[in-house]
């Protein structure tokens, strides 16, 4: 790939009080920035729509609350056909260390095939709850990719090659977008980088905002890691015999 052209992609789903924030901070690292508002109610749609208006970012609305998968999925989308080669997500809570952006740029223009997969160093922010989910998760997906390829699989800071993203497939549209479509990067064959980033949690009072419902959420990730064990186990299988078809759950 001799053409590296990036943009800032930041789903957001009514993060008024810190979607504007956000974006000019990672507008001193890239100026091209491309916000897909999720179906935000008034305040967060106004904030958006701000942004558009003051020459902020490219932005776009989803006329139905999808949830993030669903928002990045369009991110990819719209990316996609504004030329864009790859797309650095980004959430819009500002929980990111967002001064890690040149990093995370300079690793995807190096290996511009590869996914750049953030690797959290969390500090005493974090939900204890949070964290032992993700320790779940982490198993599972050391099953699913055959040993440890993603270091964490939840992190929403990373760099997606877009056409790779792309053929991916990824059916999850809520919590359980990051892990799937990592897998099933990794089942495609596309090369894997793990940078380590901080991670923090805003409080309420700092404007964090938390779509993390714990019993949907969990349930879907669950049935995603069910369903991904599954076809990797038939992947397994056809492997046995030589067939280079690709499994899907």
């Amino acid at each position: 790939m001799t053409d590296f052209r990036p943009c800032i992609l930041i789903p957001t789903y009514n993060n008024p009080a810190t979607i504007r924030s956000v974006v000019e901070r990672v507008r001193r690292h890239l100026a091209e920035v491309l916000v897909i508002d999720d179906c935000s109610a008034a305040e967060g749609r106004q904030a958006v729509e701000a942004l558009a208006r003051d020459g902020l970012a490219h932005t776009h609305r989803r006329e139905q609350n999808g949830g993030k998968g669903a928002a990045v999925k369009t991110g990819f989308e719209v990316a996609h056909r504004l030329g864009f080669t790859h797309a650095l997500q980004v959430d819009a809570d500002g929980q990111h260390a967002l001064d890690d952006i040149p990093r995370f740029l300079e690793a995807a223009r190096q290996r511009p095939e590869s996914l750049v997969l953030g690797a959290p160093v969390f500090d005493d922010t974090v939900p204890k709850s949070r964290l032992k989910a993700r320790q779940i998760t982490i198993f599972w997906t050391n099953l699913e990719t055959g040993g440890k390829v993603i270091e964490d699989p939840m992190c929403g800071f990373r760099v997606y090659p877009l056409k790779a993203a792309l053929a991916a497939g990824a059916s999850g549209d809520r919590m359980d977008f990051d892990p799937e479509i990592a897998v099933r990067m990794v089942w495609d064959r596309v090369p894997v980088v793990n940078l380590p980033t901080k991670v923090r949690y805003l409080s309420a009072e700092e404007g964090g905002v938390s779509h993390f419902k714990m019993f949907r959420d969990n349930a879907l990730i669950s049935w995603m890691h069910t369903r991904l064990v599954a076809a990797g186990m038939v992947r397994w299988v056809l492997g046995l015999f030589g067939w280079r078809r690709k499994a899907r759950a």
